[in-house]
């Protein structure tokens, strides 16, 4: 049995480590296989840009200056130092607590490349040179993950020139950087930057940040950041980027045909991801793949080959820390037949740290509209907040989306500091099928952000009374 597995996941990201843990739980022999290092994208790259943010503003006192008129005024290259090691420590601790629940459940960690075979087998050559392995699988589980679309004619091996990944490996305090892009990755960068006091020009083709967010919050956040000192630049693209004498040229052009050379220090491209399959060889072993080299998988996560299962970021959107640990633990309890999990959480929390946050669950305004919800919303200010107040983070609102009928709650949207951890309150609510009413008759305790929704359901009720934004006593 030495080779012979129940269940071998490829890739120790979210998606591999959860669906192995899930697998030896219910008393499966389970092998993971990875080529670098455990923990994925999560811990080389979330983690460790959410840990970057943190230190950002902690060793800069960013969003506190204005309150004291005080701010930390450190060397900026013992500040790049600091925030650095930081994020090194946090990506550290976050592969050791993976490589510990692998253990744990007595998981066998396989270090090296894999290719699937026929069995379904999958075949290991070892990182350390050692003989090859071929694993025997029950079902395999695709976890391999992705890695940032690099848009062709880009000279990436410049070093000046860098995606999502390679960015926060932050050499040099900057005075200028253009980031192109207007997801999330591309917002918390963006903000990141700006505040350890770089000239920030942010490079967005389409006509908003973060479209899939609520339009008044989308809208709300690029206000934010140009009051902070961010350019945005919306309808623009990047269509050329070289180097010549001067150093770092970057040609933008605008829906207009219009073109603006501009010269920063360096350029972050944050424009999507791609499958990490190419190696796996998918074609030979029937696992169909979209252009992006993503997996394709039906509902129960079950790729085009019998017994070859794919989960996480390597199937694509949300592409989600969060959805690709209970993708992999769906996918576990299908290929396995465990009697466990068999759905993922409709009521995904989105969540972006940007300087503020944003997050929403459940349905924007807009998409209520188009669902023919007869809707009405209620808003909250953080200005209005006394926890805000005291913290200096008065930029944002919570903003509820309700129906009109019964005030039955269909969506929650925040921004500003602590959204994603205040959006879990309203996904709560939604999940038991709750109405605006929760929040009215709940006492929170004050002064604290939470305290936020109770207004922003009052509101709702004074909308429709045709009085919306009067102050409730």
């Amino acid at each position: 049995m030495g080779d012979e597995f129940d269940m071998v996941v490829i890739g120790a990201g979210p998606a591999g480590e959860k669906a192995a843990a899930q697998a030896a739980y219910f008393g499966h022999r389970v092998a993971v296989v990875e080529r670098a290092a455990v923990g994925g994208a999560m811990a080389t790259s979330a983690i460790t840009t959410k840990a970057m943010r943190e230190a950002a503003l902690y060793l800069t006192g960013f969003q506190r200056r204005h309150l004291y008129g005080v701010s930390l005024d450190l060397d900026p290259r013992v500040l790049i130092d600091l925030l650095r090691a930081r994020a090194a420590d946090v990506g550290r601790a976050m592969a050791e607590g993976v490589r510990e629940n692998l253990d744990r459940h007595g998981i066998e960690l396989v270090h090296g490349s894999a290719r699937l075979g026929p069995g379904p087998t999958v075949a290991v050559e070892p990182a350390d040179g050692a003989a090859p392995r071929v694993l025997t699988g029950d079902t395999v589980l695709i976890a391999t993950g992705s890695r940032p679309f690099h848009p062709p004619g880009i000279p990436f091996g410049d070093p000046d020139v860098l995606d999502s990944e390679t960015a926060r490996a932050l050499d040099r305090p900057l005075r200028s950087l253009v980031v192109v892009g207007g997801g999330a990755v591309a917002c918390e960068y963006a903000s990141i930057f700006m505040a350890l006091g770089a000239d920030v020009t942010l490079v967005e083709r389409g006509g908003r940040l973060l479209p899939f967010l609520d339009a008044e919050l989308s809208t709300l956040l690029a206000d934010i950041l140009r009051s902070s000192g961010t350019r945005v630049l919306f309808t623009s693209d990047v269509a050329a980027v070289g180097r010549d004498a001067e150093g770092l040229r970057v040609e933008l052009r605008d829906q207009l045909g219009d073109h603006a050379v501009i010269r920063p220090e360096k350029i972050v491209f944050a424009a999507g991801r791609v499958g990490n399959t190419e190696e796996l060889g998918l074609a030979e072993a029937g696992v169909a793949t979209d252009a992006r080299r993503r997996v394709l998988v039906d509902e129960q996560y079950r790729t085009t080959a019998p017994r070859i299962y794919a989960a996480g970021d390597v199937i694509g959107p949300p592409a989600l820390g969060s959805v690709s640990m209970e993708q992999g633990r769906v996918a576990a309890c299908y290929a396995l037949g465990i009697p466990f999990k068999q759905t993922v959480n409709p009521l995904i929390p989105f969540g972006v740290y940007s300087i503020p946050e944003a997050s929403m669950v459940g349905l924007t305004e807009e998409a209520a509209r188009d669902a023919g919800h007869d809707h009405e919303i209620g808003v909250a200010r953080f200005e209005d907040n006394s926890r805000a107040a005291i913290a200096g983070s008065t930029d944002g609102i919570v903003k509820l989306v309700a129906r009109r009928d019964d005030r039955r709650l269909l969506g929650v949207h925040i921004l500003g500091e602590s959204a994603t951890e205040l959006i879990h309150q309203g996904q709560a609510v939604l999940h038991f099928g709750g109405t605006i009413d929760y929040f009215i008759h709940s006492t929170f305790n004050v002064p604290t952000v939470s305290d936020a929704y109770k207004y922003a359901a009052y509101d709702f009720l004074q909308r429709l009374q045709g009085r919306g934004g009067v102050r409730p006593v």
